[in-house]
């Protein structure tokens, strides 16, 4: 199917899901097939190829039950026709089950034949008769592991992972947290909290206040980010762990400030706030672009430059934020997908790569200057492990704690440390690095 066959919410959900799975980003992929769409089209495809890679081991542990040689034997586009048509039928009410089978055969007729379309046909009818109830799955008590992993749909491994930190009554939390849906957050750069919620009311737009986070909106689920941001155009999309990170940084007025790993900006527009100059690099072009279409937008002064992290275009700044790339395990609730993606290895890789951009940052940031460390990770290897052997070999900075963050918010190394479960947000993680005079 071509974007030029995409008509209906279904047909571009298909389309996303086999790009997904082919390894394009699912945000990427959804802003393509839904071109040209009406907007309950555009609104139907959204929740079906979202819920379905949310929901993803869920399905595939249901549908496993009902193919005789397991789900490595189907090809992958009957897959995820059975897996669209599954979660249309256990999580999408407005979908009566007749129709979600009607239309998962028809589909799989098209791509596969009569035989794949019979196949589809008697899985989907046992999965709607058997439905998601906890007798389909692994016991939780006695198996923890398997029922977080099927149930909870996240990968195995990852899984074994968190048990090893947290128990597993806070493992589940966490699970529940990142299958939900996120909520959109916005960051009113030149209002305050209250008046943007009142700004926002008299458009008649619900909104309401983050508590411990003075810079954050909640906006309500049906509202477009697009209307609320006509109403604050000074304002960004972002959320308020990302906020916090910014706030977390304490920035001095007339400070000049450096971000490394720029795009998409957010950090950078919100750090202009309290600086005298704030210089957003990025590898990048493309998303440097974004970066300086935003900080237009917003009427934020930002000197955007592409540049890699590793090798900084600058000397001697005042403030030096590394906001690293990280596997994102804060942020598995936003970024579905990416739980997917993930490998047990994709944590050692990007540890050799935070250490090099860590020493490029050091060289960066001026005597008596700050490096802020930040991920959106929840791995102790990428956060905590990370700053402790650079301390280790950097005995001319030491940590330093922020007083403009809440204490909820600070762990016992003065670190910031955010988890989504307890936070209801993104997870994040900053450490300050004070370099000595």
């Amino acid at each position: 199917m071509t974007s030029g066959d995409i008509t209906t919410g279904r047909d571009a959900a298909y389309v996303i899901r086999v790009q997904v799975e082919r390894g394009r980003r699912l945000d990427i992929a959804l802003g393509a097939a839904l071109v040209g769409l009406d907007p309950r089209e555009r609104a139907f495809a959204h929740d079906l190829a979202y819920g379905t890679t949310r929901m993803r081991g869920r399905l595939d542990h249901l549908l496993a039950k009902h193919i005789h040689k397991g789900l490595a034997s189907l090809q992958q586009d009957v897959l995820e026709v059975l897996r669209l048509g599954a979660y249309q039928i256990l999580y999408m009410g407005s979908v009566p089950d007749y129709a979600a089978v009607s239309g998962s055969v028809d589909r799989a007729r098209e791509l596969k034949g009569k035989g794949a379309a019979g196949l589809v046909n008697a899985v989907l009818r046992r999965v709607s008769e058997g439905g998601d109830g906890d007798d389909q799955f692994p016991d939780w008590t006695t198996d923890p592991a398997d029922y977080l992993s099927t149930w909870g749909s996240h990968p195995r491994w990852l899984i074994h992972r968190w048990l090893a930190r947290w128990s597993p009554e806070e493992v589940r939390s966490l699970v529940d947290t990142n299958n939900g849906r996120p909520t959109t957050f916005l960051n009113s750069l030149d209002q305050s909290q209250d008046a943007a919620v009142e700004l926002l009311a008299q458009a008649g737009i619900t909104a309401r206040s983050v508590q411990d986070v003075p810079s954050a909106v909640r906006l309500a689920w049906s509202t477009p980010p697009s209307e609320a941001l006509s109403v604050l155009p000074g304002s960004i999309v972002q959320d308020p762990a990302a906020q916090l990170v910014v706030r977390y940084m304490d920035i001095d007025p007339g400070t000049k400030v450096a971000d490394l790993c720029a795009a998409p900006g957010g950090k950078a527009l919100a750090a202009s706030v309290g600086a005298s100059y704030t210089v957003a690099a990025d590898r990048s072009e493309s998303r440097i672009r974004m970066v300086r279409e935003n900080a237009d937008r917003t009427g934020r002064r930002v000197g955007c430059v592409v540049a890699d992290a590793a090798h900084p275009p600058l000397v001697d700044a005042d403030v030096v934020l590394l906001d690293v790339p990280c596997t994102g395990t804060g942020t598995l609730a936003r970024h579905p997908d990416a739980r997917w993606r993930l490998r047990p290895e994709s944590v050692t890789e990007l540890t050799a790569v935070q250490d090099r951009m860590l020493e490029a940052g050091a060289t960066t940031v001026g005597r008596g200057g700050l490096l802020v460390y930040s991920t959106c990770t929840l791995e102790p290897e990428e956060n905590g492990e990370r700053i402790e052997a650079f301390l280790n070999a950097h005995p001319d900075f030491t940590i330093e704690n922020s007083g403009s963050v809440s204490s909820n918010f600070i762990d016992e190394h003065g670190y910031l440390s955010v988890l989504p479960h307890e936070a209801g947000f993104d997870g994040s993680f900053a450490a300050r690095l004070r370099r000595s005079e």
